[in-house]
């Protein structure tokens, strides 16, 4: 991929809404309570100055925006929610004309949106960047370390017969990747953020390639029951912990920059807020956003209670 993953944030959703009922089961017993029946709505007049958080309508999006939510009310400030809405087609339209106030984001793939010739090359380029090519009136907080993107992941078996741990990267394939099969969407084997890069890159040529899914169910089954070896799954899938895989790290960035980032409304956001939100960037990892989603994907967790116990385990709510 260039900034937005092998299959694209896009994908992801469209992904996320082959389990729609999922979503919108777990936004109602959210936050979803407290924003009406219809998420497109202006905010009424009754809302005051209300901050309105948004989401897109794939879980994780709705866990980020209670985080966000529950973190600025933590600072006194009036919050409603529109959960679950749609696509960033949808939920960007609606930051630019003020409907919401703040959004959770991938800084990949909003860049990608709005600029699909980017090709950023570091963290920092791409927010420069998106910060560039943002409409104006909206303005990027600080990006946290946590990413949601395509990744190299490995099965147990596979990590215990070549003794490759947490710390293996996906260079540590080159001596065994003749002995792997590789699976992933149709469209890996033909980019550079995929088959193509990972030769190039990595110098990696894998025994054979299995036409499966972006991340979804199908590779997902495929690498538990051993029928691939190496698999592309998004790297906060709750299937990664839930299994025992390991992601392999990616570091020459094949696989781009996606990382979490609040994208709000410059006007309509005080500097309390703006605070708040830096402040849950600082403290949101990879691992941490893998766990958070495990409890609401795995295990079924109320996101709106998920959220509000991370935010007291990390001192940013009481």
């Amino acid at each position: 991929m260039t900034t937005t993953g092998t299959s694209g944030r896009p994908t992801r959703i469209a992904a996320a809404l082959i389990a729609s009922a999922a979503a919108v089961s777990l936004a109602a017993c959210g936050s979803s309570t407290k924003s009406g029946s219809n998420p497109l709505a202006a905010p009424s007049a009754s809302a005051g100055g209300a901050i309105t958080v948004g989401s897109n309508n794939f879980p994780e999006s709705i866990l980020l925006a209670d985080i966000y939510g529950e973190a600025l009310k933590a600072k006194g400030l009036q919050v409603t929610y529109k959960p679950n809405i749609g696509s960033r087609e949808v939920t960007y339209g609606l930051l630019k004309n003020g409907t919401l106030t703040v959004m959770p984001e991938y800084n990949g793939s909003l860049l990608a949106y709005l600029d699909k010739a980017a090709v950023p090359t570091s963290e920092q380029d791409t927010d420069t960047q998106l910060s560039a090519k943002l409409a104006p009136g909206l303005e990027l907080l600080n990006p946290s370390t946590a990413e949601d993107k395509d990744s190299l992941t490995i099965n147990a078996t596979t990590a215990s017969t070549y003794k490759l741990t947490a710390d293996s990267s996906i260079a540590d394939l080159a001596p065994i990747a003749d002995k792997l099969t590789l699976g992933a969407a149709p469209e890996f084997q033909t980019r550079q953020e995929g088959v193509l890069g990972l030769k190039s890159v990595y110098g990696l040529t894998f025994k054979g390639f299995k036409a499966l899914d972006a991340g979804g169910t199908l590779t997902e089954a495929a690498l538990t029951k051993n029928d691939i070896q190496v698999g592309d799954i998004f790297t906060t899938d709750s299937t990664i912990s839930a299994q025992k895989w390991i992601t392999l790290k990616d570091p020459k960035n094949l696989f781009g920059f996606q990382n979490v980032i609040p994208v709000a409304q410059k006007s309509a956001l005080p500097q309390n807020g703006v605070d708040a939100l830096n402040a849950v960037s600082a403290k949101l990892d990879t691992a941490t956003l893998l766990d958070l989603d495990t409890k609401i994907g795995s295990k079924g967790a109320d996101p709106l209670a998920v959220a509000d116990d991370w935010l007291k385990s990390v001192g940013l709510a009481s």
